[in-house]
């Protein structure tokens, strides 16, 4: 039957700063659903509050319906920032989520072992962090988010800190095992181009108090988007959405230096 992410209404205060105000929008089961908006338009405390990090204001964040079997938390957040334990190896950072589950050690270790076969990341079992890229590190992340088989991927920002060659290179893995789990997320990005290949809907918060400007779809296939034949529709896309946003972004950006 599958499920549906329900956000509705959702506004959220900060002492007396608006940070959201009435933001509703449903995810499908399958769908990636892309949020972008000026800097201070409450992206990534949207996130926080749908994944229970952030009790909102007013409004509310509902799972309707039967989520994938074997899920065991419903929601799971991929960083920016890794938040990796230094101390713990590759195996044991991605088996972290799984101690506050009562599962056997068998269990356990077959799903550590799957989730680090899907990412690549089998070979590095017992390396430490600091003995990785930044890349092979957010793969980290990302196999301590499959891990636990969550109905929904939250992820703030996962390609921000790392340069561009290994972001694209994050972003082919991504599709790669988007394609292969099906996988539900909200992906909060600063980066237009990100958004366009990575979602099936980008949602365009305002600034400040953020509030939904416009959700608009993402015709083309996932893994046709950097064709030739599709290009010109994705300019017309990233355009479309930098209109959207510009003039908000300047004022940011102005109240970002001056402020």
């Amino acid at each position: 039957m599958g499920f549906e992410l329900a956000i509705s209404n959702v506004s959220h205060s900060y002492g007396k700063v608006r940070a959201l105000e009435d933001v509703s929008v449903t995810l499908r089961e399958g769908e990636i659903l892309a949020v972008i908006g000026p800097s201070g338009c409450g992206k990534s405390t949207l996130l926080g509050i749908v994944g229970g990090l952030v009790a909102p204001s007013s409004g509310s964040v509902s799972l309707l319906g039967e989520t994938p079997s074997g899920t065991l938390n419903p929601f799971t957040f991929i960083f920016q920032d890794f938040a990796l334990l230094p101390w713990r190896t590759v195996a044991g950072n991605v088996s972290l989520p799984l101690e506050h589950h009562p599962i056997g050690a068998a269990d356990r270790a077959a799903r550590v072992a799957d989730a680090l076969a899907r990412t690549g990341l089998a070979d590095f079992a017992g390396a430490l962090p600091k003995q990785l890229s930044g890349g092979m590190r957010q793969r980290v992340g990302i196999a301590r988010a499959l891990v636990v088989k969550p109905a929904v991927f939250l992820m703030d920002e996962p390609l921000s800190a790392l340069d561009g060659q290994t972001r694209e290179l994050l972003m082919d893995d991504f599709e790669d095992i988007w394609k292969r789990e099906k996988t539900t997320g909200i992906y909060v990005t600063h980066n237009l181009d990100e958004a366009i290949r990575m979602a099936d809907r980008v949602m365009v918060l305002r600034r400040r108090p953020g509030r939904v400007r416009e959700i608009v779809n993402v015709p083309t296939p996932r893994g046709e988007r950097r064709e030739p034949e599709h290009q010109a529709a994705m300019r017309r896309l990233h355009e479309q959405l930098w209109d959207n946003i510009r003039e908000e972004a300047k004022m940011a950006d102005r109240e970002v230096i001056h402020g």
